[in-house]
């Protein structure tokens, strides 16, 4: 598991996010990469021999208060993605903490997100809590939930 150091890095999460979410979910390509992708934070697991496993991505400062009310302590999680080869092992939670740990280095108090309702379970699991309606994403149902770090 690291922070993106490069372009070789940031390809290699396109590539988890192209075949998770424009592949296998149907979300329009123009809507999964967008320009929050140049100033986010971005998370890589990686297999021993280098075969990307899964990816997400932190928001914070002015790029994330549009998502989480406007409360600049907070960060925005997003885009966590787990290619199908990888899915059950860990890789998921894994980097949900990463990406925790690297909120907590950048000074923010807690760590928002849009979850697939249908993975509202997993979030829970990890101590976030649900909050507000039901809302489409990319024609998808979610779920807003936070955890406090």
């Amino acid at each position: 598991m690291r922070e993106v150091g490069g372009p070789a890095d940031l390809e290699a999460c396109f590539a988890v996010r192209r075949e998770v979410f424009v592949e296998e979910q149907g979300v329009p390509a123009d809507e999964e990469f967008d320009a929050y992708d140049e100033t986010a934070a971005h998370l890589l697991a990686v297999r021993a021999d280098g075969v990307p496993l899964g990816t997400g991505r932190l928001l914070y400062g002015a790029d994330a208060t549009a998502k989480t009310g406007a409360d600049a302590s907070v960060g925005s999680l997003g885009r966590l993605a787990v290619s199908r080869a990888a899915r059950g092992l860990g890789v998921g939670a894994a980097l949900v903490r990463a990406i925790e740990e690297t909120a907590r280095a950048r000074g923010l108090a807690a760590v928002d997100l849009h979850a697939q309702t249908r993975a509202l379970g997993f979030y829970e699991r990890l101590g976030y809590v649900v909050y507000g309606p039901e809302f489409p994403d990319a024609g998808i149902p979610h779920r807003a939930v936070r955890r406090a770090l």
